[in-house]
Parts: structure tokens; C-alpha cells; sequence
């Protein structure tokens, strides 16, 4: 039977494979914010910067550093034996697959959101699929009693090249505040721009700090928006009506739903649009996206300002 996505995760870990570590948090230059809420009855996290530390704040589909990107693909075409159907041509294998990628990505870029995205999404294992279909064109072949069919094969082509791209963790005490809001009885979500193993890396991200940990018994199915399935990245109004629609059939008003994130423009504001209540995690430097401008302005100013996530049991009472 074909690994899960879970399990061919748990797979890499018995392998001495090297991946890029995760950034330390760095504290910023903020003081915290704190005032009871109490009419909260949800919360929705963003995850990449807020529960997660990685680098630059955000997850990329390309690295601004050539050389790392050119390590990541390398090592994908070797994981996975992709030279053979490659086209023999001068250069290194992750030239070639550099330049399928890059045409790959812009054509899954035009294709979201109908095409008619303001801020499209692609979804990282949709942009594998293609890129395999162009090789088993092209005679390749894999082994789907260990990866399973062609998507599944997708999903963990797309983990193996994002974990050798950019390392991530969980932050300190983001476990905790998970377990505490669902100890609490309220409802809890994710509003985030991510990818069909955002989550899988949540899960590891918490487990490796605590043991026991299930995401999905924390996590509401009705309160998981990924910019993905929406086809939207923040502050795409496609994925903020979606909450908005989405809340409304589980019967809760938008003041009732607090939005934690680490960027003022790409998640508080446009929550702030929609009626939601708002917390900005200001607990590490190079994730935080906000300036003191925002902080004054009454139409971006949070609610809340978390220099660390146990602050919020302050928070929820």
C-alpha cells in the first residue's frame, strides 16, 4: 500500500538527508498589547510566520537566492531520478528542470483563479503533476506501490522540493496556544496563504516540541481556508469572501472571530474589512510585517499586539 504524505515525511526522517534549518526567532522591537475578548467564540491562524518560523515570513515557490534554488531543484531531479528523462542538453540537470518549472509555475499562475485572480495561487502539487506528465512523456517511470498514483506521487514531489528549499518550526509555545484555544470550547482554523502540506509541516513543526499533538483533532474542517483551494493569495478578496461566507453558515458574526497574524497589510487589513478582530504576532523580527504607520492608523491597527503566543491566554479568557 502507497505511503500517505504523513508517512513518507516520517520516511525522510530515517534518511541522513540535510535540509535547510528553520531561522531562529529573533525578538523585535514591540511592546505587547493585550485586552480580553471576550466575545471571541473562534480563532483563525495565519500559519507561515505566526505558528511556523521560516524564512523571509512567507513560503516561495523561488528562493531569491539563485544558488538555493538551484540545490533544491538539484536535489529533487536526484531524489527522484528524473535525468534519464531529461533532454540531454550543456548544463546542469537543474537548468533544465529550473527552466520547465519556471514555465510550469507562470502557466499555473494564468490558469488560478480562473485568470482572473488579482493575486493568484497555484497549488505547489498541481505544478509537480504537470512537470511529471512532461517526463513520463518522455519514458519516466515511478514506483506507485511506494508513491502512490500520479497526484499522490505530486504531493510528495512538491514536500521533498519545498523541505529542501526552506526549512521551518514550530515557534515557541504554538502548540500550547493551539491546545488552549480547543481546551477553551472555541472554534479554531487557519486563514493562511499554503499548500496542501502546510499543514503535515504544522503537525511536525508542534510535534517536535511536543509529543502528542494531532493537528486535525484541533483544527474545525468548516475553519481551514488555504490559499491553494481558493486559488488566492492575501489579501485576495476571493479568499476573504470565502471566510466571510464560510463563518456565516457556522453561525458566527465576524466580531466574533479573531484573526492572528504576522502581517498588518496581508492579514490584518483585509480582515479588518471583513469585520474580524484582529491580533498581530510581533514575536520575531524577521517575520513581522508591519510599520508604526500601521500600528497608529485606526483602519489597520490590531486589536492585539502578541509578543509572544502564551500572551494569548491574556487574551481569550
Amino acid at each position: 500500500m502507497p505511503l500517505s504524505l504523513e508517512q513518507y515525511a516520517a520516511y525522510l526522517d530515517t534518511r541522513a538527508l540535510h535540509w535547510p534549518a528553520a531561522p531562529a526567532p529573533e525578538p523585535a522591537k514591540a511592546r505587547s498589547h493585550l485586552v480580553q475578548l471576550p466575545e471571541v467564540r473562534a480563532v483563525l491562524w495565519n500559519v507561515y510566520g505566526t505558528l511556523l518560523s521560516i524564512a523571509g515570513g512567507e513560503l516561495w515557490f523561488t528562493h531569491p537566492q539563485a544558488f538555493a534554488m538551484e540545490v533544491a531543484l538539484d536535489k529533487t531531479v536526484q531524489e527522484f531520478k528524473m535525468w534519464a528523462s531529461m533532454t540531454r542538453r550543456p548544463g546542469q540537470p537543474s537548468e533544465q528542470l529550473a527552466t520547465w518549472y519556471e514555465q510550469a509555475l507562470l502557466k499555473q499562475k494564468m490558469a488560478a483563479g480562473g485568470g482572473r485572480e488579482r493575486l493568484p495561487e497555484v497549488s505547489s502539487y498541481r505544478l509537480w503533476e504537470a512537470m511529471l506528465k512532461l517526463l513520463i512523456q518522455k519514458d519516466y517511470r515511478f514506483d506507485p506501490t511506494f508513491y502512490g498514483a500520479l497526484n499522490e506521487f505530486a504531493h510528495k514531489v512538491a514536500f521533498f522540493f519545498h523541505s529542501s528549499l526552506q526549512g521551518t518550526a514550530a515557534y515557541p509555545g504554538a502548540g500550547d496556544a493551539l491546545l488552549r484555544i480547543k481546551s477553551r470550547g472555541l472554534m479554531q482554523g487557519v486563514l493562511a496563504d499554503a499548500q496542501p502540506f502546510t499543514l503535515l509541516q504544522v503537525q511536525r513543526g508542534v510535534s517536535a516540541r511536543a509529543a502528542g499533538i494531532r493537528i486535525d483533532d484541533l483544527l474545525d474542517d468548516g475553519l481551514r481556508f488555504l490559499s491553494c483551494e481558493i486559488e488566492g493569495r492575501k489579501p485576495s478578496e476571493r479568499l476573504f469572501r470565502k471566510v466571510q461566507a464560510a463563518l456565516k453558515e457556522q453561525g458566527l458574526q465576524p466580531h466574533e472571530v479573531l484573526h492572528i497574524g504576522n502581517s498588518v497589510t496581508r492579514d490584518l487589513a483585509p480582515a479588518r474589512r471583513i469585520g474580524l478582530r484582529t491580533a498581530l504576532f510581533a514575536g520575531d523580527k524577521s517575520s513581522l510585517q508591519a510599520t508604526p504607520e500601521q500600528l497608529k492608523d485606526s483602519t489597520t491597527r490590531p486589536d492585539v499586539l502578541l509578543t509572544d503566543l502564551s500572551q494569548l491566554a491574556e487574551v481569550i479568557p
